[in-house]
Formats: C-alpha cells, sequence, structure tokens
C-alpha cells in the first residue's frame, strides 16, 4: 500500500466526513481510551495478588480468582475497543484503496450505504458487548465473593474470599457502561446526521 493510501486511510479515521462522527471519534479515541488505559490500571492492575480467600493460600487464592474472573475486565474491554473500531476502519480503508475523498462520502448513494452500514454494524457490537458485560460482570462488585472449591478436593466446599477495592470497581463498571451507551448514541445520532444532509436539511460538509 502507497503512503497516499496510508496517508488517506489515516486522515478518514481520525476526521469521518460528519461532525458527530468527528466527536465519536475524539470521544472515543482519547477520553474512553485514556480512561480505560490510566484508570483501569490502576483500579484493576493489582487485582489479582490483592484477592484473598480463607484460607489464604495460593492455590486457593488462584482458584477463586480464576472462577470470579473468566477473563480480565481491562481484557475485556480492550478487545471491545479493538472490534468496534473494525468496521470504520474496513471503510476508511476501502475509501483510500478507492481513493474517495471524505467529502465525497455523504454525495453518492453507495458511499452512504456503505458508511452507514458500517455505524451501524458499530452499534450491534456495542450491543453485544454492553450484554456480554452484564453477563460476566453484573452491575456491582460485592465485597465477598463466595466461591466453590469442590474440584480442589479440600474437605470444604465453600470458601469466603475479599475482593480488593470493591467500591471503586463498581464506580468503574458504571463509567464503562456509560461511556458504552453515550457511543451507541452518539452513532444513531451520526446516522440521523447523515439522513438529514442527504434529504437537504443540513448543508454538507
Amino acid at each position: 500500500m502507497s503512503p497516499n493510501y496510508i496517508r488517506s486511510f489515516s486522515e478518514g479515521c481520525l476526521r469521518p466526513p460528519t461532525v458527530i462522527g468527528q466527536f465519536h471519534t475524539l470521544f472515543f479515541g482519547s477520553i474512553r481510551m485514556f480512561f480505560l488505559g490510566v484508570l483501569g490500571f490502576a483500579v484493576y492492575g493489582n487485582e489479582a495478588l490483592h484477592f484473598s480467600c480463607d484460607p489464604d493460600k495460593r492455590e486457593v487464592n488462584l482458584f477463586c480468582y480464576n472462577q470470579f474472573r473468566p477473563i480480565t475486565p481491562q481484557v475485556f474491554w480492550a478487545l471491545q475497543l479493538v472490534i468496534v473500531l473494525v468496521p470504520g476502519a474496513f471503510f476508511h480503508l476501502y475509501a483510500a484503496c478507492k481513493s474517495i475523498k471524505q467529502e465525497d462520502i455523504l454525495q453518492k448513494s453507495s458511499y452512504t450505504g456503505f458508511y452507514i452500514f458500517s455505524v451501524f454494524l458499530r452499534i450491534v457490537l456495542e450491543v453485544v458487548a454492553f450484554w456480554l458485560q452484564i453477563q460476566l460482570f453484573g452491575f456491582k462488585v460485592n465485597s465477598i465473593y463466595m466461591c466453590d472449591v469442590g474440584a480442589l478436593e479440600k474437605k470444604f466446599n465453600i470458601t469466603r474470599c475479599m475482593v480488593p477495592e470493591h467500591f471503586e470497581k463498581t464506580i468503574f463498571l458504571i463509567a464503562m457502561y456509560t461511556f458504552t451507551v453515550i457511543t451507541v448514541i452518539l452513532c444513531v445520532a451520526e446516522i440521523f446526521e447523515i439522513s438529514c444532509r442527504r434529504l437537504g436539511f443540513l448543508k454538507t460538509q
């Protein structure tokens, strides 16, 4: 791929053809990623080290932590961010290969339809991620986790585990849910903006 294609691709990703799309890129690329990268590490970085059960033994702690966290929240949210970026990246790669200028995307019906489809796919992926997050993490992190250690062939089957910084994690969970909702709203608003431009209610950029 030539440098011109790479430049067109990066410009398309950073400067979508709609005003709301540009705001979405700013929100998604700076605020959401910063929140996850910096604050997410501060909240979840040492969780496994401070997760302790009764009795406080390494094998019990490790077994129960794996049961408590089938996937760590940082990994889940990082995968969510990457997957949600894929539809837009494919579209802008296509636009770069076809030498489509950003201002021309809303002028031709086929380009507009393809772009709307990529935005709609982002909405679907965000909704699926929202549902998965509910299944994996719920809406609240309790201070005590009851772990089933029967598989370790212990004398006891259920043990109590202490979850560190559970209140901070609850706040972080709500924040990530909120970010997902905001992103979905921005995507819906972007489709609405495109429709208004196509119908002539708004001037094209």
